[in-house]
């Protein structure tokens, strides 16, 4: 049978961000949002959350180009001298997989992140990292630590098939280059307990998740789990655009809210859920 998860990540980031999460969910078809539990709206988001039930929310683990939860001293070896975690990824998966002290302050930082998402009272529906982090395998093994000790069963696979990539053709090389990667994270997934998605859309196209490109997908949909990833917003500003430049935010939320992906689900006999929704 086919399943689809739609999820919108950056869930506390900005209000214009938590404002289309809840209307993505209530007049669309977004089923879960992945909450940055630092972000400077996450208030907002866990309060619009709890007024959602039929909303899977899950933590959206942030360890490079955002803000860190714990101060900056105590992560000294994570920021910079403004107290932010760093934004070249490739740099800071570098120095993590070779600081000692950057991996004992990287597992503080993420068990911080974890703790504070448990403390809202909200059932954590799946994890996944910003801008997939969670593919540097540092993280992805204290990602997964926690996971389990906190009894959170569903995790993000940042797998895109050919079948589903859109984007340009540098976008489908990479997500081919880690396929090797995420067939062996799908394994230690399944050996960990953790029950991941088959497969990622939206990979190649972020921030670009438009009706058409969403309308095809569905139509390349196979059986298992596919998982749709979004990043809407109701409206662009300067710090969104600082965030991610160039993205199409309310191209997406329009893409949530259509009716013709709605019909298109109905069509395919589609059936849309949260990952603890899954059978």
């Amino acid at each position: 049978m086919k399943h689809v998860i739609f999820t919108a990540d950056d869930f506390g980031l900005t209000p214009e961000v938590n404002a289309a999460v809840a209307r993505a969910h209530r007049d669309g078809v977004l089923t879960a949002a992945s909450l940055m539990i630092a972000a400077p709206a996450a208030q907002e988001a866990v309060n619009l959350a709890r007024m959602l039930p039929g909303l899977g929310v899950g933590l959206h683990v942030v360890v490079a180009d955002g803000r860190p939860l714990l101060p900056p001293d105590q992560i000294p070896a994570l920021v910079d001298r403004t107290g932010a975690l760093p934004s070249n990824l490739a740099a800071a998966g570098i120095h993590w997989f070779f600081s000692p002290a950057a991996r004992v302050q990287l597992r503080r930082e993420i068990e911080a992140q974890f703790a504070a998402f448990l403390a809202t009272g909200l059932v954590c529906d799946h994890v996944n990292a910003h801008n997939h982090m969670h593919l540097h395998p540092t993280v992805l093994g204290i990602v997964m630590d926690c996971a389990v000790a906190n009894g959170i069963r569903h995790i993000r696979l940042p797998y895109e098939p050919p079948s589903l990539a859109g984007g340009d053709m540098g976008a489908r090389l990479g997500g081919l280059a880690l396929t090797p990667w995420t067939a062996l994270m799908r394994s230690r997934f399944a050996r960990a307990g953790l029950v991941c998605n088959d497969r990622l859309a939206g990979l190649s196209a972020t921030g670009h998740m438009t009706e058409a490109r969403v309308l095809a997908a569905l139509d390349a949909v196979e059986d298992g789990v596919t998982e749709f990833y979004f990043h809407p917003a109701e409206w662009a500003t300067p710090e969104l655009e600082r965030a991610a430049p160039g993205y199409d935010r309310a191209g997406e939320l329009a893409a949530l809210t259509s009716p013709a992906v709605a019909r298109r689900l109905q069509d395919l006999g589609i059936n849309s859920c949260f990952f603890r929704g899954l059978p």
